[in-house]
């Protein structure tokens, strides 16, 4: 019997990882600074729910990743690719993708090592699951 996941094909160059992490941004040449919960991340860009309405595709975002175990934040800059509203609702938020345009050559190191730490552990809760049903 073939598993339905073993069929799925990813379009991405990058796996997506279900990893919340506090990111402050704000737009580009504006002082307000907005905080949201990621939803998910990779090494090319980010998804992330707000409320803000004005967010529009082509913004770019200056960004702080607050990188849980890390005393500074990764400051990263993204470009807005995509924006959905969640619901039919008036005062329903927005999911919104953004595509990293740069990221601080200081923070580079912390930011991949974090992304690998993450699909470590992943693979090792994978192992530890499958030995557990064994």
């Amino acid at each position: 019997m073939v598993k339905i996941r073993e069929k799925l094909v990813e379009r991405r160059s990058f796996i997506r990882l279900s990893e919340p992490i506090k990111i402050s941004y704000t737009f580009l040449g504006n002082d307000k600074l907005y905080t949201v919960i990621s939803k998910d991340i990779s090494a090319h860009g980010l998804r992330f729910q707000t409320a803000e309405n004005s967010i529009t595709e082509g913004n770019i975002l200056e960004m702080k990743l607050d990188i849980p175990n890390v005393p500074n934040p990764v400051h990263a800059k993204g470009k807005v690719m995509w924006k959905k509203k969640l619901s039919l609702e008036d005062k329903a938020p927005f999911d919104v993708g953004s595509e990293f345009t740069e990221i601080e050559e200081d923070n580079k190191n912390t930011f991949l090592k974090f992304l690998c730490d993450l699909i470590y552990n992943l693979q090792e809760e994978t192992i530890d699951a499958k030995s557990k049903k064994a």
